[in-house]
């Protein structure tokens, strides 16, 4: 199957496209190499997937649809989006733009273009304050306390709307806090690991008793194909380990792993910053086959590894 990946050249997008196309399936990747983080980071991800690569940003309809023109996908993974909790509170505009009218492009094109099948990478940054553990994808959402999860929502709104009227597949996907190799640098275990092993100072929220349902790349990698390999009119599907980990273990973990000790200076927690995320994944078990294989201390001393062999 040709499948085309937007934000393929990302964290997440480029283990994606890599398993693809180990897979023998015909890859597209579109990605827009922006500044919010190093672009040359972007290209050593992908540097070697033999896939068909296209500089584009998501807001320019044409160019996607050019793009559509010639490829012809059969499939869609759409991860492509403005990225992170803490500057969609400065830039929320932008945030809208990218992740809501990016996501409305492709939904739009895929229609005209008769591809029946798109998967939506959304986040668990939805759930917001939450109180309810596990999150389930049937809890409400209407707690949400950062730009980018309103995107995120929207976007999954989108989806059931083009679902219901075109009678496209859709499937939603909520990642739980994604670590692993090529991790982007604004992320806690990757801000971490870097000041770490350059002994610099690092900021600590709160007082480490903040927990977050840390994920290992090739954990969401195995959802994101079971999905693919799956056809459901619509469904929302939490990507978890669905065991939270606290800040403060969270910390000696990486330090363990680097065998080095953190310099903290501590910081209130700040705005848009949820207590804890924590998946319930009975839903992923029981439609994908879904079974998160790689415990945290594993997890952080692979991407230790290549943190190290990288650098």
């Amino acid at each position: 199957m040709r499948v085309l990946v937007t934000g393929g050249a990302g964290f997440i997008g480029s283990h994606l496209c890599e398993r693809l196309v180990s897979l023998g399936h015909d890859v597209v990747c579109i990605d827009n190499f922006n500044d919010f983080y190093d672009p040359r980071l972007k290209k050593a991800n992908i540097k070697g997937i033999r896939m068909r690569t296209y500089r584009a940003d998501i807001r320019d309809y044409s160019k996607l649809q050019r793009i559509f023109r010639k490829e012809k996908p059969s499939k869609i993974v759409h991860l492509a989006a403005m990225a992170g909790v803490r500057p969609s509170i400065k830039a929320p505009g932008l945030y809208n733009e990218v992740n809501v009218t990016g996501t409305l492009n492709l939904l739009e094109l895929s229609r005209l273009h008769k591809v029946g099948h798109f998967i939506f990478g959304s986040s668990s940054s939805v759930y917001g304050m939450n109180s309810r553990v596990p999150f389930s994808e049937d809890d409400a959402t209407d707690n949400m306390i950062s730009p980018y999860a309103a995107t995120k929502r929207i976007g999954e709104y989108y989806c059931r709307v083009y679902s219901s009227l075109h009678g496209m597949d859709i499937t939603c996907l909520r990642f739980f806090t994604v670590y692993g190799p090529r991790c982007r640098p604004d992320l806690a275990a990757m801000k971490f690991m870097t000041k770490i092993d350059s002994n610099e100072p690092l900021e600590f929220y709160g007082d480490g008793s903040t927990m977050r349902d840390y994920t290992y790349v090739d954990d969401i990698v195995d959802g994101i194909v079971a999905a693919l390999g799956k056809r459901f009119r619509y469904e929302i599907i939490n990507l978890g380990d669905s065991k939270p980990v606290k800040l403060k273990d969270m910390l000696q973990t990486i330090e363990a792993a680097l065998k080095k000790k953190a310099i903290v200076i501590r910081k209130p927690i700040p705005p848009g910053d949820v207590v804890a995320t924590f998946a319930d994944i009975r839903k992923a078990k029981k439609l994908l086959g879904y079974r998160p294989k790689v415990a945290f201390r594993i997890g952080i001393a692979k991407m230790a590894k290549w943190y190290r062999e990288t650098r």
